[in-house]
């Protein structure tokens, strides 16, 4: 099975269209392969590429306003796939659409995602706008 690894040109073009105001959160659920699967073929954990990839993409995210408001440790799939295990799940946000769209056009961040895209064996990248919180489930107000 093929893993879900870069936005398709269709649903980048959706996500750019949708340019609303104010600050963008994205839900990373990351697995990551045992050895990175670069094309040069270098000798690579997909944990330590990953990590290349946070190290050299860091300077753009933060310049570009990002930030990780949320990361928490994977333990179980209570409601889901029981073999299906997250290796990195964090919200990242940042302060708009257009942000985003600069960082993944930056050309040192375009140059680091070629880690993510080695070490990565499936992920979801889900975006959502921040929202009040209620007082119970489904009682947020907008």
């Amino acid at each position: 099975m093929t893993g879900f690894i870069d936005p398709t040109k269709e649903t980048f073009g959706a996500f750019r269209k949708n340019d609303r105001d104010g600050p963008v959160h994205m839900l990373n659920l990351v697995r990551l392969r045992d050895k990175a699967a670069y094309p040069d073929g270098r000798d690579m954990s997909g944990a330590d590429a990953y990590a290349a990839y946070g190290r050299e993409s860091e300077p753009v995210f933060t310049r570009l306003g990002g930030r990780i408001v949320w990361q928490g440790k994977f333990e179980l799939m209570l409601i889901g796939p029981e073999q299906e295990h997250w290796d990195h799940c964090f919200i990242a946000e940042y302060p708009s659409v257009a942000a985003f769209v600069d960082m993944i056009r930056d050309p040192v961040y375009r140059e680091a995602v070629k880690h993510r895209q080695a070490a990565v064996k499936d992920s979801r990248l889900i975006r959502t706008a921040p929202m009040a919180v209620g007082k119970g489930f489904g009682q947020a107000e907008e």
